[in-house]
């Protein structure tokens, strides 16, 4: 069965490369050619920069920290910025750039999650701290906004997550309960969390309770949707949060 599923793969590709070529969503110039890779070429996800675990960062909340240092020196980097946030550690699967940011724009419009991205995710679960999550959950949209769209980003990812970890899925028990107003380029930290202060509340806490949750979104910018995410659900009774996004932005 693997044997067929790579032929027909590379007959998808060569038909994908010859007859139904796409432009790349991220550069514009070159040509998608294989189909674990849409929306990008080749090229720009050779140029993106995704992590691979061994880069320095701050332990909490995943900053590059830049620099080398020995391995078990890492748990102990933090950037002091993120101490307040409420979340136990987060992780992105890169920086929100080049390849990165044109499968998490696609995916806005688009319900699916691209093979690569699905990848990456799956990597980045399995890496420390993360890999001992117990319980995948979506940072939620409001019901009028997911009304808008059709459909949650962020319960495509965790979905998508979950079926390549067998982790269990929750993407009930977590809600937002306030229409707060739309992040918008520019707003500061500070902003940004008063925009959300209160705006979850888990409806399902038993589902929740003595889990280490593995919280899934999109971009982590400032934290502050992740960590007012983290605080409603370590208030139901979650062990630990932690977070990881597509991407981490620049």
């Amino acid at each position: 069965m693997a044997g067929l599923t790579n032929t027909l793969d590379r007959l998808f590709d060569a038909a994908l490369a010859l007859v139904y070529t796409q432009g790349c969503a991220a550069c514009g110039v070159a040509g998608v050619e294989r189909r674990a890779d849409w929306p990008a070429c080749a090229g720009c996800w050779g140029a993106t920069r995704l992590f691979g675990g061994d880069e320095t960062l701050c332990w909490k909340c995943g900053a590059p920290a830049g620099g080398e240092v020995p391995d078990e020196v890492r748990p102990r980097v933090r950037c002091r910025r993120c101490e307040p946030e409420e979340f136990t550690a987060a992780r992105a699967c890169g920086l929100y750039e080049g390849a990165l940011r044109a499968a998490v724009l696609g995916l806005k419009r688009d319900p699916f999650v691209p093979p690569r991205l699905a990848a990456l995710l799956r990597e980045a679960a399995r890496r420390a701290p993360l890999d001992s999550a117990t319980l995948v959950v979506p940072v939620p949209l409001h019901p009028a906004r997911e009304g808008e769209r059709g459909f949650n980003q962020a319960a495509l990812l965790a979905s998508a997550l979950a079926r390549g970890t067998r982790l269990r899925l929750d993407a009930w028990s977590l809600a937002r309960v306030e229409h707060s107003e739309r992040h918008r380029a520019g707003m500061d930290a500070r902003a940004r969390r008063e925009s959300v202060a209160g705006a979850f509340a888990v409806t399902r806490p038993r589902l929740v309770r003595g889990e280490r949750v593995l919280l899934v979104d999109d971009v982590f910018t400032t934290g502050a949707t992740a960590s007012a995410c983290a605080a409603a659900l370590k208030a139901a009774g979650a062990l630990e949060v932690y977070v990881l996004t597509a991407a981490r932005a620049v």
